[in-house]
């Protein structure tokens, strides 16, 4: 690990291990021509009912407008998703997944769970479930502050 990043060691090992972590699936998802940032767009694509505003896209994967903009440009140009004018507001796009684009998430899915699943493997079933309640409280610390 290089020089610390904050106050507190615990904190900092967390980042590392996230950072490590998406790097690492990042690697194995861009062999198939995907990415984390592309991956979590079309799951959020796949997920929805109907074709999502490009606002709430960008609201639910947590980004600014200009990157939401710069990840569904990406998509579009690789034919993954489609822009469609809103049936109701005419300054508002929405977007679609294409047939490519779903198969190209359930492939994304499938090497994103591989993935995930070799840098997680060290861990076991009660490790797991330790971990995940321990990144809860951290959780649950943070949000009684109002945060």
């Amino acid at each position: 690990m290089k020089g610390p990043g904050s106050s507190d060691a615990l904190v900092d090992e967390l980042f590392v291990t996230t950072t490590r972590l998406r790097t690492y699936v990042d690697a194995r998802l861009r062999v198939h021509g995907a990415s984390v940032a592309r991956l979590r767009a079309l799951r959020m694509l796949a997920a929805a009912p109907e074709p999502l505003r490009m606002r709430d896209l960008g609201e639910m994967l947590g980004i600014a407008a200009r990157t939401t903009t710069s990840v569904v440009d990406g998509l579009e140009r690789d034919g993954l998703v489609e822009r469609v004018r809103h049936p109701v507001d005419r300054r508002a796009f929405l977007v679609a997944l294409t047939e490519s684009g779903r198969a190209r998430h359930l492939d994304a899915e499938a090497v994103d769970r591989d993935a995930l699943a070799v840098a997680t493997g060290g861990l076991d079933a009660d490790d797991r479930a330790r971990l995940r309640e321990l990144l809860a409280l951290i959780r649950e610390t943070i949000d009684a502050q109002g945060v």
